[in-house]
């Protein structure tokens, strides 16, 4: 069945950064959108950003913008999320998932549209 696998998370002071990877297994991440989404302690999850299958459009939340950049690697069949500066803020579980969509539809930043979704790695923001 399809597996997606985050890796990377941990424990980084503020200001550092970190790489997060998300690896899929019988799913082709060329065909899907693949987005992050992270959920706080107390609080609802969120969108982070995604990346469009067929185009090489990305999406991120105001939070991420300037400092997480997505990116994939369709021969390995992973996606990551380089993410800079990191803040306190940012602690969370971070999630990977993958969505498809039709050519002519945007790329969603809306749980909903996507249908595979990993364990989750921790990432912690503390000096």
């Amino acid at each position: 069945q399809v597996q997606l696998v985050e890796s990377g998370g941990g424990l980084v002071q503020p200001g550092g950064s970190l790489r997060l990877s998300c690896a899929a297994s019988a799913l082709t991440i060329s065909r899907y959108d693949m987005g992050w989404f992270r959920q706080a302690p107390g609080k609802e999850r969120e969108f982070v950003s995604a990346s469009a299958w067929n185009t090489d459009y990305t999406g991120y939340a105001d939070s991420a913008k300037g400092r997480f950049t997505i990116s994939r690697d369709n021969a390995k069949n992973t996606v990551y999320l380089q993410m800079n500066n990191l803040k306190p803020e940012d602690t969370a579980v971070y999630y990977c998932a993958a969505g498809a969509r039709r050519p002519a539809a945007p790329l969603s930043a809306a749980q909903s549209k996507y249908g595979y979704w990993g364990q989750g790695t921790q990432v912690t923001v503390s000096s």
